[in-house]
């Protein structure tokens, strides 16, 4: 199968997966615009995890995204456990998730240099119309929870004129 271009479809792809891989307090995370140097894939993924059941927590994330994506793995290699390196290739989109030793060992940033490094902030960032739509959200949640504050303070008044009436003064 030939490596297609990057596409719009591809770049959503990654910013899941870079989501995804935030959402699981990943260590260091890299993202290398590599198409323009490489041939095998387009973006490069450097991540860094705690321990190795964390890598694994991390790689199952990963499959998990590529999958609801349907996007296909080329190949996986996870190494024995203990080895603190696991590669997913996903052809257009591959990533590599290390321990902080191995991570250092390898290097990738160095082999990698020359490529263009993309901001992962902007990356997690949500897009514009999903921030319109959680404040639309908000509001309504807001609207409709005002009545039942309301109801609360009209209790509380209620409590509040329910005191012991004063003594009535006897008549002569």
């Amino acid at each position: 199968m030939a490596n297609p271009t990057p596409t719009d479809s591809t770049f959503e792809l990654l910013k899941k997966l870079v989501r995804a891989l935030d959402d699981k307090k990943v260590g260091d995370l890299r993202v290398l615009k590599v198409s323009a140097k490489s041939t095998i894939t387009d973006y490069l993924v450097l991540a860094t995890g705690n321990s190795e059941p964390h890598l694994r927590a991390l790689r199952i994330e990963v499959e998990r995204v590529l999958d609801d994506a349907k996007q296909p793995i080329a190949g996986m290699e996870a190494g024995t456990y203990g080895s603190g390196w696991t590669v997913v290739d996903a052809y257009q989109i591959m990533t590599h998730l290390f321990t902080p030793e191995q991570r250092q060992n390898y290097a990738l940033e160095k082999l990698w240099k020359d490529a263009e490094v993309l901001e992962v902030a902007r990356l997690i960032a949500e897009p514009k119309a999903a921030k319109k739509a959680v404040g639309k959200k908000a509001a309504n949640k807001t609207v409709k929870a005002k009545p039942a504050a309301k109801k609360a303070v009209a209790k509380k008044k209620t409590v509040v004129v329910k005191k012991k009436p004063a003594a009535k003064k006897k008549a002569k």
